[in-house]
């Protein structure tokens, strides 16, 4: 299932330069990550509901092109890994119109409880873990 993302730029988002000012991917991507949830039918809310969340451990981004004020993100998130502990994410950012890739970028995930202890999903939250195993095997 190839899930595509689409943001436009808004004009705040902008440095002197007028380019996206890089911080701004990290929130890119997890508005598109959020977004990748909900259309597997496993949104945050849901989780949290079961005492799981899923904290970022790191973000690694790669800057290919700059973008500015009304241009559109497309933003398109894979697993890449999955252990049940653990979790990378993947995302290739390109720009709709040019099509350059924007930033190629990943966010590295464990699953915890709400007491942020580290938990196995697979063994605790079955139903969740077997939804990423038929997303990862599309």
């Amino acid at each position: 299932m190839d899930l595509i993302f689409e943001r436009k730029i808004n004009y705040y988002e902008t440095d002197r330069m007028g380019v996206v000012h890089h911080s701004n991917y990290i929130r890119y991507l997890e508005e598109a990550r959020c977004f990748w949830m909900e259309q597997i039918g496993m949104p945050f809310e849901m989780l949290e509901e079961h005492g799981i969340t899923i904290p970022v451990l790191g973000v690694n981004c790669q800057y290919k092109h700059h973008v500015t004020f009304g241009d559109v993100l497309q933003i398109r998130v894979l697993i890449t890994e999955y252990t049940g502990v653990r979790m990378t994410v993947g995302y290739d950012v390109i720009d709709k119109k040019t099509g350059n890739t924007v930033i190629i970028a990943e966010t590295k995930h464990c699953f915890t409880n709400q007491d942020l202890k580290p938990i196995n999903l697979k063994k605790q939250g079955p139903q969740f873990s077997n939804t990423l195993m038929d997303f990862i095997e599309k």
